[in-house]
């Protein structure tokens, strides 16, 4: 019989508990970040299927690991419980725990060492996705008293950065908005409906953005908006877009999904308040918001090009998953 599903940040709280007895005196931070549906709060009972058990990550100064980390392996491997809440600590590798230093682990995660300060290449190099999962989880203990710091020097982007991210995926819905009504009119429906869905995409990230939160990647997206506070008439406008028959349709929902988000770019008060109301594309009988000029206004003067973080400009599982992939293409930012 299968334990009774306990949430990930909980397992691992309790798995903690029966660690820490088994330590030396030595400084130590305890914590569970990283991947893992677990860290972002979105674990459920079909999460236990595979890779699931007991972990954390515990780290140590680079004294203490070279003095000391082959013996806590070692110890923990011997005198572990079995079981954690029903839960065997024996499916992960190491027995579910991560012996390292920080730094070396953060600079494995994020490509960059954020106590030695955070750049705008770091920032722009560096997936949201990683950015979320080393800001959620949970610190056990802070023994070293160094994690904690760098949670919150990552919690958010600087002010700057952040108009810059707003203003790039601004810029990605104005260059596809028109594309609903083009291909729709030449009868490629299939074609309307991608672009739609693009946008919606485009559109749920941004609002994340706007509420100064790290859009996760596609398997979470619509479950970390859908927590969002206020996006109920707007999630119901993109449900409509996306399941709408015919162009027609398609786009009145993107209508009022469009006028709704620019509602909420004006409330932020980033900029001078613009013009909410959808227009038509030139001559032609699309209409659009314009992200154009949402982009614009928030990028002023900007010298950079608005081409946004390495995953607004980006898309592929094995290049965003690999800090080191990531950081070399984020470069050309």
């Amino acid at each position: 019989m299968s334990p009774a599903f306990v949430s990930g940040v909980e397992l691992s709280r309790r798995f903690y508990q029966s660690i820490r007895p088994l330590l030396p005196k030595v400084a130590h931070t305890a914590a569970l970040i990283g991947p893992g549906s677990e860290v972002l709060g979105f674990d459920t009972e079909r999460s236990t299927d595979h890779d699931w058990g007991p972990r954390l990550q515990l780290f140590l100064s680079a004294e203490d690991l070279a003095a000391h980390g082959d013996a806590i392996r070692a110890r923990l491997d011997a005198d572990l419980p079995d079981t954690v809440a029903g839960h065997a600590t024996t499916v992960l590798p190491g027995r579910g725990v991560v012996v390292a230093e920080l730094g070396a682990w953060l600079t494995g995660r994020l490509g960059f060492d954020p106590r030695d300060g955070v750049t705008v290449r770091d920032w722009l190099a560096t997936p949201a996705q990683a950015l979320a999962e080393v800001t959620a989880g949970v610190v056990h203990h802070d023994g070293l008293d160094r994690l904690h710091r760098v949670r919150e020097s990552l919690a958010w982007y600087p002010d700057d950065v952040w108009r810059y991210v707003l203003a790039c995926q601004w810029q990605r819905i104005g260059q596809e908005e028109h594309f609903v009504g083009r291909c729709g009119e030449v009868g490629d429906e299939l074609g309307s409906a991608v672009v739609a869905a693009r946008l919606a995409r485009d559109l749920m990230r941004l609002v994340l953005l706007m509420n100064r939160r790290y859009p996760p990647y596609s398997k979470w997206l619509g479950t970390a908006f859908a927590r969002l506070p206020g996006v109920d008439g707007l999630r119901t406008a993109l449900t409509a877009g996306l399941t709408a028959a015919n162009w027609h349709a398609r786009e009145h929902h993107l209508v009022v999904a469009y006028e709704t988000v620019a509602r909420m770019h004006n409330d932020l008060g980033l900029t001078d308040p613009l013009d909410t109301k959808v227009r038509f594309f030139f001559d032609r009988p699309f209409r659009v918001i314009g992200g154009g000029r949402f982009a614009q206004a928030l990028a002023g003067d900007a010298v950079r090009p608005l081409i946004g973080t390495v995953d607004q400009f980006a898309d592929n599982t094995d290049l965003l998953s690999h800090a080191e992939r990531a950081r070399a293409v984020g470069t050309v930012i």
